[in-house]
Parts: C-alpha cells; sequence; structure tokens
C-alpha cells in the first residue's frame, strides 16, 4: 500500500531540488541587487558573501517551517491522502508558475506563489470532501482553511508592500539630507555613526533574531530576552567606535562594510524567510509518511492531526538546500534576467527603458507632479534650497577616452537598501511570519529611487510603469497560483495516474522554457548594438555602424523573401510570425534612435562630425525598416480578411524582384561587412536595374487593371508592396552612398 506513496516521495524530493533551482533564479534579485547596482564590490565578493549569508540561514529556517505544515489549513480535517495530494498540487503549480516569471524576467513573490497554492489545493480538497459529506455545506469550509492565520499572512504581505515603501522613501531621504551625493567629503565621525547603527541593526535583527529559530537559542536564550535595550545600546557604541577606528587606522570606507554585511545579512534573512517556500512542502510530506507509515491505518482514514505539532526540522536536509540554492545563485542566468530588471528600475541615470508607460502611469506621474506643487508652494524657499543642494549630484571629470562607467545607484542608497529591508524580513521572520522578501526589498528599492530623485522627468512614466507591471504581476500570480493549485488537486484527486502525466509536462514545459531562454540570451548576445561609451572616435563610428548595418541589411533580405513567398502560399500563420519579425526589427532600431543623445555626448571633440553620419544612417535604416513593416503588415492584413489571392502574374513578378533585391542585399551586406567599397558602381547599375523592373511591374499591373483584373484588394496590395519596395531599395542605395561618402573623408583627413 506505501509504494504509491513512496514513489509520490521521490517525486516530491526532486520537485524540491527544481524548486529550489526556479525560485532562487527570482528570489536572488532581493539580496543582490543593491550590491552589484552600487558597484562596491567585485562580482565575485559579492555571490562569496551571499552564499555564505545563504548558508548560515538555511540553519535559521527551521522555525518556518510550520507554516507549510498548518499555517494554511487544519491539518487534523484532512487524511493522510488528501496532504499527499495537496502537497503533490502545490510543488507542481509552484515550478511552473515561478519558472515562467523568470524567464519573463520579472521578480515575483515565492511566498505568496506557496501561500495561494496551499490555499488553492486545501479549498479544493475541502470542497470535494463536503461535497462527499451529506451532513455538511459549503459553510463548514472555514473548518477546514486555517482563515485567520491565512488572512494574518496575505495582510501582512499586502502590509508590507506599503511599509517598505514608505520606510525606504523616509529613510533614503534623512540619509539624502545627512550625506549628500559627496559622502565621501562627510566628516568620519558621521560615517562611524552610520556605520554604528547600521551594523548595530543587522546584527540585532539578522543575528540574534534569527537564532530563534536554531536549536541552539535554548542555550543563549536567558542571555538575551529582557536586555534588548541593553543590547542594542552596547551594540551601537560598541560598533560606532570599531567603524571609527575603520575609517581612520585602516582606511576602509564603512559604507562598501556596510553594504558587505549588508548583503550578507539579506541573503541570511531571505534563505531563513524563504527556504519554507522551497522545501517546506516536501519536507512536511515526509513528516506526514513517518506518522502514517508505523499507524497500521488506511491512508484515506488516517487523521493528519499530528502535522500540528512542531517538529524539529533536520539541519542537514536545510544545509543541503542551502548548498542548492547556492549552486543556483553561481550558475543561473534567469536570474541575471531579473536582477537587471530591479537594477534598472531604480537606476540613477538615463538609459533604455524596459517598460512601456501606461494610462496608469501617466496619471500616477502627474498627480505626484500636483503634489510637489503643491508642497514646494507651501514649504519656504530657503528649506527647498537647502534641501535641493544636499540632492546635486556630483559633476565627474573625465579624461578622452571617457571608459567610466557609472553604477545604477551609490553606496548611500545601497547600504540604506539592505539595511531597511534586512530589518523588516528580520521582523517578521522572528514573528513567525512568512513575509515576501520580494515584496520587502522590491518596494524599499523603489521607495529609496522615489527620494532619491532617481525618477525624473525623463523617465518616471517608465519607471511607474514598470512598478505597476511588476506589482500587478504579483497580484497574477497570487490569482494563477491558486486557480491553478486548485486544478492540479483535482485532477489528482481524480485519478492518481494523473501524477506522472503532470510531472511528464513539467518537465516539458520547464526544458522548453529553458531552450526559449537560451535562444533568446544567444540572439541578444549576436545583437551588435553601438555602445555609445565606446565609439568615441570616427573610425569607431565607422567600424561599428558598419557591422549594424550588415546585419540589418541581412535580416531585411530575409524578411523580404518570407513575405513574398507567404503570400504566394497565402499562408497566414508565417505571414503572422514574419510581421512579429519585422516588428522586432523597428523596436531594435527605435532603440538606437532613442540613444542618440547619449552616443553624441559620449563622442570626443575631434569626432563631432561623426554624429551627423549616424543620424544620417539611423534615419535611413528607419526608412529601411518602415518600408518592410508596411510591406509586411499590409501583406498580412490582406490575408487575415481572405480576400482573394494573388494572380500568377502578379506572383511571378513580386518574386522576380524578390531574386533582383536578394542579390543586391547580399552584395550590399557584404560590402558593409568587409568595408570594401570597389563595387559601388555595379550596385547602382544593378539597382538602377531592379527599379526599372519594379516599375515594369506597376505598368503590367495597370495594363491588367484595364483587361481581366476584378479584384480592387489584390491591385492595392500589389501597388503597396510594389512602391514599398521601390522605397526600400533607394533607402539601402542611400545608406550605401552616405557611408562611402563619409568613409572616403574620414580617409582624407587622416592622410
Amino acid at each position: 500500500m506505501g509504494d504509491p506513496y513512496i514513489l509520490m516521495l521521490v517525486a516530491l524530493a526532486v520537485l524540491a531540488i527544481v524548486d529550489l533551482v526556479v525560485g532562487v533564479s527570482n528570489d536572488a534579485v532581493n539580496f543582490l541587487n543593491s550590491a552589484i547596482g552600487s558597484k562596491a564590490i567585485s562580482v565575485k565578493k559579492i555571490m562569496i558573501i551571499a552564499s555564505l549569508g545563504v548558508f548560515f540561514g538555511a540553519i535559521t529556517s527551521s522555525g518556518m517551517m510550520e507554516v507549510a505544515r498548518k499555517g494554511i489549513f487544519n491539518p487534523s480535517m484532512f487524511m493522510f491522502q488528501d496532504i499527499m495530494i495537496i502537497f503533490m498540487a502545490v510543488m507542481i503549480t509552484d515550478i511552473l508558475l515561478l519558472d515562467i516569471f523568470n524567464s519573463l524576467g520579472m521578480p515575483t513573490s515565492t511566498t505568496v506563489s506557496i501561500v495561494f497554492e496551499l490555499l488553492g489545493a486545501a479549498v479544493c480538497i475541502s470542497l470535494i470532501k463536503i461535497s462527499a459529506n451529506d451532513s455538511q455545506s459549503v459553510s463548514d469550509i472555514w473548518n477546514y482553511i486555517n482563515h485567520k492565520k491565512a488572512l494574518e499572512i496575505i495582510n501582512g504581505i499586502l502590509l508590507s508592500v506599503v511599509v517598505a515603501f514608505s520606510v525606504g522613501a523616509l529613510v533614503q531621504f534623512v540619509s539624502r539630507l545627512i550625506y549628500s551625493f559627496n559622502f565621501e567629503k562627510r566628516a568620519t565621525y558621521i560615517n562611524a555613526l552610520f556605520g554604528g547603527f547600521a551594523i548595530t541593526a543587522i546584527t540585532y535583527f539578522i543575528i540574534i533574531k534569527g537564532m530563534k529559530g536554531t536549536p541552539f537559542y535554548g542555550e543563549i536564550k536567558h542571555l538575551i530576552e529582557g536586555n534588548t535595550i541593553l543590547i542594542i545600546a552596547g551594540s551601537f557604541v560598541a560598533w560606532s567606535i570599531i567603524s571609527q577606528l575603520l575609517i581612520q587606522v585602516f582606511k576602509i570606507n564603512i559604507l562598501k562594510l556596510i553594504i558587505g554585511v549588508g548583503t550578507f545579512s539579506l541573503a541570511m534573512a531571505f534563505s531563513g524567510n524563504d527556504l519554507v517556500n522551497f522545501v517546506g512542502v516536501p519536507i512536511a510530506a515526509w513528516n506526514s509518511y513517518q506518522a502514517w507509515e508505523v499507524s497500521g491505518v488506511a491512508a484515506d482514514a488516517f487523521s493528519m492531526g499530528i502535522l500540528a505539532k512542531k517538529v524539529p526540522s533536520n539541519v542537514w536536509l536545510l544545509l543541503l538546500a542551502g548548498g542548492i540554492m547556492v549552486v543556483t545563485l553561481w550558475t543561473s542566468s534567469k536570474a541575471q534576467n531579473v536582477i537587471k530588471t530591479g537594477i534598472d528600475l531604480s537606476r540613477q541615470g538615463e538609459g533604455h527603458e524596459k517598460f512601456q508607460p501606461n494610462p496608469l502611469s501617466r496619471v500616477v506621474v502627474r498627480a505626484a507632479m500636483g503634489i510637489n506643487a503643491g508642497i514646494s508652494y507651501i514649504i519656504p524657499k530657503s528649506t527647498l534650497d537647502f534641501v535641493n543642494s544636499k540632492f546635486q549630484k556630483p559633476v565627474i571629470p573625465l579624461t578622452k577616452d571617457k571608459t567610466y562607467e557609472l553604477p545604477a545607484f551609490d553606496l548611500v542608497r545601497a547600504a540604506v537598501n539592505l539595511i531597511v529591508a534586512g530589518i523588516l524580513i528580520s521582523i517578521a521572520t522572528s514573528m513567525k511570519l512568512p513575509l515576501s522578501t520580494t515584496y520587502v526589498t522590491f518596494m524599499v528599492a523603489m521607495g529609496t529611487s522615489l527620494a532619491d530623485r532617481a525618477w525624473g522627468r525623463e523617465s518616471a512614466v517608465y519607471r511607474v510603469a514598470g512598478v505597476l507591471n511588476v506589482i500587478g504581476g504579483w497580484f497574477l500570480t497570487a490569482i494563477t497560483a491558486f486557480l491553478a493549485a486548485a486544478i492540479v488537486a483535482y485532477l489528482i484527486s481524480w485519478n492518481m495516474v494523473m501524477i506522472p502525466i503532470l510531472l511528464a509536462l513539467v518537465a516539458f514545459l520547464i526544458g522548453r522554457n529553458t531552450l526559449i531562454h537560451r535562444n533568446k540570451t544567444k540572439e541578444i548576445k549576436k545583437q551588435e548594438y553601438i555602445e555609445r561609451a565606446e565609439l568615441i572616435t570616427i573610425n569607431g563610428v565607422i567600424e561599428e555602424s558598419a557591422d549594424h548595418i550588415s546585419g540589418v541589411i541581412t535580416r531585411v533580405n530575409k524578411l523580404y523573401t518570407n513575405v513574398v513567398n507567404d503570400l504566394a502560399n497565402h499562408d497566414l500563420n508565417k505571414l503572422r510570425k514574419t510581421d512579429k519579425h519585422v516588428n522586432k526589427l523597428n523596436d531594435e532600431i527605435d532603440g538606437l534612435k532613442d540613444g542618440v543623445f547619449y552616443f553624441i555626448k559620449s563622442l570626443d571633440e575631434t569626432s563631432v562630425q561623426a554624429s551627423r553620419f549616424y543620424i544620417m544612417v539611423l534615419g535611413y535604416l528607419q526608412d529601411v525598416a518602415q518600408s518592410i513593416s508596411y510591406i509586411s503588415r499590409a501583406s498580412y492584413k490582406h490575408v487575415n480578411n481572405n480576400h482573394k489571392n494573388l494572380k500568377k502574374g502578379q506572383i511571378k513578378d513580386l518574386k522576380g524582384i524578390d531574386i533582383q533585391l536578394s542579390t543586391l542585399l547580399v552584395k550590399e551586406a557584404a560590402i558593409f561587412e568587409n568595408r570594401d567599397l570597389d563595387d559601388l558602381n555595379a550596385l547602382i547599375i544593378e539597382k538602377n536595374e531592379l527599379l526599372t523592373s519594379v516599375s515594369a511591374s506597376i505598368e503590367k499591373q495597370v495594363a491588367r487593371i484595364r483587361t481581366d483584373e476584378t479584384s480592387p484588394k489584390n491591385t492595392t496590395l500589389y501597388f503597396s508592396v510594389l512602391l514599398e519596395t521601390k522605397d526600400l531599395i533607394t533607402a539601402l542605395m542611400s545608406l550605401l552612398q552616405t557611408y562611402e561618402e563619409f568613409h572616403l573623408s574620414t580617409k582624407q583627413n587622416n592622410q
């Protein structure tokens, strides 16, 4: 009888490992963002510090395991069989959900996902049990669900969003008033006091509070409890003195030390608070199986009230889980993707924005501007001038090479992010509340960004849109987790054969998502972007832009051929895919145009003329992209509306033009790739022949209209394709001529 459940335990163990990997890939953003974004410490050292924090945190997570056992439902109301179904449904759902968010590069909450998965699966099984019992009704579901604890957890998570944002903004504002952006010039005693406060908060809340979850706490309990004020005051004095010595004697930057200790503490708090999200369910399942195995009672008759009792977790299992988390930190590419999202939304400078503005973000920004104007009207001008002086960013003098890369934010903000987030998470951990570390760290970072005036008029609408998208994703996580876990639990309860089917589905989807993410990463690496910080000379502009132009021409060649072939076959699905690739090309060129300001700023005085060339190149590339975009969209619209196929003569002419255009584009791409402009005259002759062919096709269509053409829609499409093809050819040749002129003028100047 026990064999099926042993197999379920094995499956849960494997799922726990996978869940650790996908979970940490998403949650690494919580404790790595501040250190990586500030560039305070090398990435290698940051990873070592975070790894140590995760290991220590794994030991302190024992107390949090109770949430998975009895925090959401009343275990005494469920039989062993019910519990195993709930746990299996939760793990399957959790892995799929987190992997989807990782692939999208969006930080979500592993705490919210596990809480709502437990809730959804437990509600589903409860309703099944109630429906099978004539003496019970739907209102009896509250006997099954620990609704008070569940509501407490949910309220705590939602409250954490407001508290984290508000506290982060307030502490950052005060810190900036104390430090300004010229924190290197502050008096050493200010740094020492700040270090004393920061490290005291970290050591008390992370080390002392964290030890409550370990078996060792009993030995030092009498020394800690009742002496809180004395411990905090003594720590503050001691750490302030130590900080002063480190600053004056050893010349250590105390902010970097705080960031290092803060990264360790936040990694420890994350591991102590969130480890339950990944292994709490499998460990609870193992405890359930041990209790049922020795009972001799049938699986559907053995009550799981045993789970309500406190059971110490196996320290070795926790350390093993910590080890898996550490390995994932070092190897996960998806973790880097999620980290980038958090840093981009909180960075101090301008740059490419990942999210597009939406109506709500515009309303929020306008409202904030109105409030700011009202406050400015009330507060005295002298006070505003004093505050504004503290927020003046320093101007960093650069040499001609201009290779200095500013961090996303400075050491002060990074330290505040870590201190505030670590304290809030540690308080929640000590109260046995599974507070969402993602919610806290993300909202603290957003609060400090706002207070630090990182969201200026140029970026606010994009940043607010990004924050709203992430928060919307959190609500989507809750709803999806609840419904998906309930459906999976129902399928498993219907027939146990669904378990291997669902596990196979999990393996397939994770493998598919991994391949898609890997291909996308490779594609991004292959894309040749003009780096604004490096192209400081004319030769650099020529070399890099030539590679980029060659790549665009090659892609346009392929896209045009695809449109012609798909239109000939009247293939709607392929036209839809081609249109997506065309839109992607347009977005990339738009991204380059958005960066023109930064490109021109990066040029040195001897190569300012390169800016005119670069702007013209982008203009021609945009013309090319718009032409292929119009051709693709018109073709897709024609087929999607179920209009008549193009006639054989029209298709024949289009394919002839495609062959000529393809030959021309291959040669033009080779010229840019090889920087060989000797064959330009031959290309101009071919271009003129191709334009003549296009004009001849237009005249043929005019003749058809007068004789046998009966479809106005075909005529509209055909003329549109031919005219846009002429524009595309003209833009490409103008691009080549502009490149040649600039290349020759550069040679003459060099000579």
